[in-house]
């Protein structure tokens, strides 16, 4: 696997391998785990907190060893782009002049796609046309085809609940089905809607309940970030204290996403010596940028969920949210009226539950740009 050198230490896409990739140590030797007793696993965490980067990482330690496919099905509406999605991410993850990928380019062939080509990357992309009801064959024929050739796989399918809004009927059912009579091939299926994916494992009377191992990505150690964050500007002949990396990581929540972002503007944006003020000062100029952003949000929503979105972010965590004190303290209104506009928040994935470590629900704002923002306003 081919790695290329990001512009900064702290990209905040894409995976540049090991050097610019911060702990997780237990979560790979989970996987690894998991990958060596033949099980699959279910990776649930919320957006922007690492779950591609881990993927990607855990692939590239393992990429001698195993054929290693990512996909991410997000875009996807139905069973055929289903089926598009599984084989472009096979055709991007085998060579085609590998001893392996000519038979799997060969195979795929013969199954009469359109495969392109982009015209930037080169990538292939693969489309098939073919009715709905097709598509199960399909797929089957895929996997059945990576089962025999005699080297083990791990498939990684990103936000997979996103099956669960298909047209089609009993997809979950035929597609457990192909998938358990796979030995030879292994899954990682990871999402987002945290809330979704626990149903469609943890479900008695789902298809796949059981069929995989839970593990719930949390944010990034504070000691082990600090100390990435210090070592990283350290390479690069730049000077940071361990106060003032606390305090980027306080402000940006521990979030990945956040902490990478500020982390990248303020290296850009630094001399050789870095302070409070100066990433003070990038923070300030990111939320200015973000400002039409946020707008968006006020004109996408009710007034309801507007001053319900904006009461959340001012708290930060909201433990009991139709609690008289915070009702009355951000004038939202009737408990019911809350749980209304919470449901949608939720649904837009604007805010999220957690639990925190004694075990007790709690809501977040997702984005911490906004959060901050309404707390300096």
């Amino acid at each position: 696997m081919k790695n290329i050198n990001p512009t900064t230490p702290f990209p905040t896409s894409g995976y540049f391998g090991p050097l610019y990739f911060c702990d997780r140590e237990k979560e790979l030797e989970t996987i690894l785990g998991n990958i060596a007793g033949g099980q699959s696993t279910t990776l649930v965490a919320i957006r922007r907190i690492g779950k591609t980067g881990l993927i990607k990482h855990l692939q590239h330690k393992i990429s001698e060893s195993m054929i290693c496919i990512y996909t991410d099905i997000l875009p996807t509406e139905n069973s055929v782009d289903f089926l598009n999605s599984l084989a472009t991410a096979i055709l991007n993850s085998v060579p085609e002049k590998t001893s392996v990928g000519v038979k799997i380019w060969k195979f795929i062939k013969s199954l009469r796609p359109v495969i392109t080509f982009d015209a930037l990357t080169g990538d292939p992309n693969v489309s098939f046309n073919i009715q709905n009801i097709e598509s199960e064959h399909q797929i089957e024929s895929l996997l059945s085809f990576l089962e025999s050739q005699g080297k083990r796989v791990l498939f990684a399918i990103d936000e997979f609940q996103q099956i669960l809004n298909y047209p089609e009927k009993n997809v979950e059912a035929w597609l457990r089905k192909i998938i358990q009579q796979l030995k030879n091939v292994v899954f990682i299926f990871s999402g987002s809607q945290q809330h979704l994916m626990y149903d469609i494992f943890s479900n008695p009377s789902k298809p796949f309940f059981r069929s995989a191992l839970f593990l719930k990505l949390d944010k990034i150690k504070f000691g082990s970030y600090q100390s990435f964050i210090i070592e990283k500007f350290s390479e690069n002949n730049k000077k940071i204290s361990k106060e003032t990396v606390a305090e980027i990581l306080e402000w940006t929540n521990i979030h990945t996403y956040y902490v990478q972002l500020l982390c990248n503007r303020v290296y850009i944006n630094s001399e050789k010596s870095i302070t409070s003020e100066t990433w003070k000062n990038e923070a300030l100029k990111i939320l200015n940028e973000q400002e039409y952003v946020f707008f968006s949000y006020r004109d996408m929503l009710t007034k309801q969920q507007w001053n319900l979105l904006k009461s959340i972010a001012h708290e930060g965590k909201v433990f009991a949210i139709t609690s008289k004190d915070f009702v009355q303290k951000y004038k939202l209104g009737s408990p019911s009226t809350v749980n209304r506009s919470l449901i949608s928040l939720q649904k837009k994935e604007l805010v999220y539950s957690e639990y925190n470590k004694n075990g007790k629900l709690y809501y977040s704002v997702y984005d911490v740009l906004f959060q901050r923002w309404i707390q300096n306003n």
